[in-house]
């Protein structure tokens, strides 16, 4: 491809409304455009790279056994009313009526689809185990869009789903798909960490998330220095030590009035002690009805533990103005003593609290030497706190780091969710009707692209790796005259022949704009040819990662260039 005639209007100066290094370099190199809040245009070295990351995607299903479908964007109501996510999907599904008034939705995700697409077809376990994916746009109202294509109200999503007898083939369809995931990531060029994450509105036993590192992600991962336990921080849990106090006496509970004193740093500074001593407690409705959750002063809740725990689904934090009328208590005061008919569930560690300090229920007033168990009930201790660096890792007792991630593959073991609500059944070698056991994996195909500048760039621009670069090769002009014209003509095409893909900067732009493009762009090899250059019978290739410098006769030009692709 030539430059000249190439679409790529690449900027000089960053757009403010790019805040994340993909989003501005992609704004930069004239890969997407805006067209409204989450939505974005794809221009041609943009889908360049989609293309790639989708044909190594494919590839890689293909070979695991995954058939290739394509289902519609437009979905009724009616599937999602018999999987009861009409409603628990919430606002951020795109809800709209038709000419005769009937609910349709853009679909999020496709579990009710491709149930309803298949279970009048699946008769007998002679039908199963199959594994049907497609690569789609999908369409999510976000409320807040942001992150370039991390974040995007619709964005190319490839989806799978497999259908099994039973558990165990689950289990080996899972595994299959575990590893085929690797295998696309690894092939796309990206460094990813596999961690165990929640499966939230997908519902389902099992669940694993796979992550690019970087430190744009949304996401928190909690990982272990010693051993391979890694998990999102949703889902991820500490070795919990039962190191109580002993011989420590219990001292009798007291009041103290506590003026104006309703944080935690606060009540640490007007009593001397460490915030482990203290027990937070946090108001919450779980499916509307009223909760307490007790934490150690020094950590935090972990909504999604709480609501998993509770088996509810909705949680959310109680309001100012509701707390004295829902629990007889003051904001900001608010404690287990004396609290009756709510249900209080304590994270695990509030049971190491001995003579701790709870909110006394009252404005300006708190307990001091307050004791569980003895002093105010606890109705079921759980794990609900969300783990810090330096925790106990769960498997070997090793030490937790948190990073930051960026999911782009999430699989799960959906089991008989959907089979048993939609009616998606087969007969076994008996005769008896049974649901079919399914399993969903989705790849974020265009949150790749993003992904991939957020691992690989310098202050210059993108560094791609080579597996998904939008061409293998940039060759740049530099000068004029005929036989410059005639050699740049000739190396392009020799090139091309040798199947690689070659952008030729033909512009008629000074040396310093061609090379500045080069560097926002990232192509894996960049070759210089000009007049000085020619005079030497000589060409220059500068490696993008590396930076470093070659300089090959023109003569031997393609043969040396093949020979330092297959080595970067």
């Amino acid at each position: 491809m030539k430059m000249s005639r190439f679409y790529l209007p690449t900027l000089k100066e960053t757009p403010s409304e790019a805040d994340v290094k993909s989003h501005k370099l992609m704004l930069r190199a004239g890969m997407i455009r805006k067209l409204s809040a989450g939505v974005y245009s794809y221009l041609p070295l943009a889908l360049r790279v989609l293309r790639k990351i989708e044909d190594i995607t494919r590839e890689k299903m293909d070979e695991s056994g995954a058939q290739e479908v394509l289902m519609p964007v437009m979905q009724t109501s009616d599937i999602w009313k018999e999987s009861e996510r009409w409603d628990r999907f919430g606002p951020i599904m795109v809800k709209f009526r038709d000419r005769k008034d009937r609910e349709y939705c853009l679909g999020p995700t496709h579990e009710e689809a491709v149930t309803a697409m298949v279970r009048d077809e699946v008769r007998s376990y002679k039908d199963l185990p199959f594994n049907l994916y497609q690569i789609q746009s999908k369409t999510r109202d976000e409320i807040r869009p942001r992150f370039g294509l991390l974040r995007t109200r619709e964005f190319i999503m490839k989806d799978a789903y497999s259908f099994d007898r039973d558990y165990d083939g689950l289990d080996d369809s899972y595994q299959t798909m575990y590893d085929t995931y690797k295998k696309v990531f690894s092939s796309c060029g990206l460094e990813t960490r596999v961690v165990e994450a929640d499966t939230g509105a997908m519902g389902g036993k099992d669940s694993h998330e796979f992550m690019v590192l970087a430190d744009s992600g949304e996401d928190d991962i909690a990982f272990c220095t010693e051993c391979d336990y890694a998990a999102n921080v949703e889902r991820a849990t500490n070795h919990f030590a039962n190191n109580k106090p002993e011989n420590v006496d219990l001292l009798d509970i007291e009041e103290k009035e506590t003026p104006g004193i309703t944080t935690i740093d606060q009540l640490v500074e007007f009593f001397d002690v460490e915030a482990n001593k203290l027990i937070k407690s946090i108001a919450v409705k779980a499916d509307g009805e009223p909760v307490i959750a007790l934490l150690q002063g020094n950590d935090q809740l972990n909504e999604i533990k709480l609501q998993n725990y509770l088996e509810v689904n909705q949680l959310e934090k109680v309001k100012e103005d509701e707390v004295e009328e829902l629990y007889s208590s003051k904001a900001g005061f608010i404690g287990p003593v004396k609290m009756s008919d709510i249900t209080i569930i304590a994270d695990s560690k509030v049971k190491n609290i001995v003579n701790g300090i709870v909110g006394a229920n009252k404005l300006d007033s708190h307990y001091i030497n307050v004791n569980p168990g003895r002093d105010f009930k606890v109705d079921e201790y759980a794990d609900i706190r969300t783990v810090k660096a330096g925790d106990n890792c769960p498997h070997c007792q090793g030490q937790i780091e948190i990073k930051s991630g960026i999911e782009v593959g999430h699989i799960f073991k959906l089991g008989t969710k959907y089979s048993e609500s939609m009616n998606a059944s087969y007969l076994d070698e008996n005769g008896r009707e049974q649901p079919i056991v399914m399993g969903s994996y989705g790849i974020g195909i265009s949150r790749l692209l993003a992904a991939a500048i957020e691992q690989g760039h310098d202050d210059q621009g993108i560094i791609w790796p080579k597996q998904i670069a939008p061409f293998d090769i940039e060759i740049l002009v530099l000068g004029g005259g005929e036989e410059l014209e005639k050699e740049s003509e000739k190396l392009y095409q020799n090139l091309q022949e040798e199947n690689f893909e070659v952008l030729l900067d033909d512009r008629k732009e000074r040396a310093g704009v061609k090379f500045n493009d080069a560097d926002l762009i990232g192509m894996p090899l960049r070759i210089v040819i000009g007049s000085r250059s020619l005079e030497k019978g000589v060409i220059e290739v500068r490696e993008r990662k590396t930076g470093q410098d070659h300089e090959f006769s023109i003569e031997k030009a393609v043969d040396k260039i093949k020979d330092l692709y297959q080595s970067i």
